[in-house]
């Protein structure tokens, strides 16, 4: 999972530059990339392509589509550490998924701890006025679908290899975003491409390594890992955007972060 919240860190830090391509050329480059990688892998492995779960793997891959596409707007409006900070509800949503999809169960203490990191939300919002209303409420519903693409990857399990898992959400991902990128399309800039490629790259590794977690872990542990995410993006968005985060601004975060922190180690007991 470490590797993984690298990975997509990075990714995202150079989504937030692209940010003056239309979205869903942003998601074309970002899944074609990773089809490209995936797809030779399984073909030199002789993995069967097609998987077992069909049905699972293509709404894991329609939610993951939806998540990515809403959060990728949500960066045009929002500095990249608090995005991604917002995104990471996803793990309480997740759990809640898997209570009535999984039948995990969840101690009385962790739903205290879900609404303290809703209650950092709040702070956000209510306290930092110049966070954007428009791209809070993009990463808030991405939120709620990256939860159900965790549960989804868990229902599945080990019924399928995780690249399959992955190159279903990329083949789909690179059919919807090329259509629906054609439209408004902007010739990529000599030295965009490098960049525009490599997120493919980093989001295959970020994804592959995410898909692997979540197969051989409980959905309510290993989800809310993924906020050592929200570290590594803060930090490059202060020194790369010279992103300014307000007090309440970082309160709001701290106390997502810690919910979350303590989820895991009260769900390990």
């Amino acid at each position: 999972m470490i590797i993984s919240t690298f990975s997509f860190s990075l990714m995202n830090s150079f989504v937030k530059y692209l940010s003056y391509y239309p979205t869903f050329e942003i998601v074309f480059f970002r899944t074609a990339g990773s089809l490209l990688l995936g797809t030779t892998y399984i073909l030199i492995k002789g993995i069967p392509i097609l998987g077992n779960s069909r049905r699972l793997l293509i709404f894991r891959a329609l939610a993951g589509i939806t998540a990515m596409s809403l959060f990728f707007m949500s960066l045009q409006y929002l500095p990249v550490g608090t995005a991604v900070s917002l995104r990471y509800l996803a793990p309480i949503y997740a759990a809640v998924f898997a209570i009535f999809l999984l039948n995990e169960k969840l101690k009385t203490i962790q739903w205290f701890l879900f609404l303290l990191a809703f209650s950092g939300v709040l702070v956000l919002k209510g306290f930092d006025q110049e966070l954007n209303t428009t791209g809070l409420l993009l990463v808030l519903v991405a939120s709620v679908f990256s939860g159900l693409v965790y549960v989804l990857i868990r229902k599945i399990g080990n019924s399928d290899h995780p690249l399959v898992i992955v190159n279903y959400f990329m083949f789909i991902g690179t059919v919807i975003g090329g259509v629906l990128s054609i439209k408004g399309w902007i010739q990529p800039k000599e030295n965009d491409w490098l960049l525009l490629l490599s997120l493919g790259i980093f989001g295959f590794f970020g994804q592959v390594f995410m898909t692997k977690a979540f197969q051989i872990a409980k959905t309510n542990l290993v989800a809310p890992l993924k906020y050592i995410e929200v570290i590594f993006t803060i930090l490059i968005g202060v020194t790369w955007f010279h992103d300014i985060y307000s007090i309440w601004s970082l309160m709001g975060i701290l106390m997502i972060i810690a919910a979350l922190v303590a989820n895991v180690i009260i769900g390990k007991q």
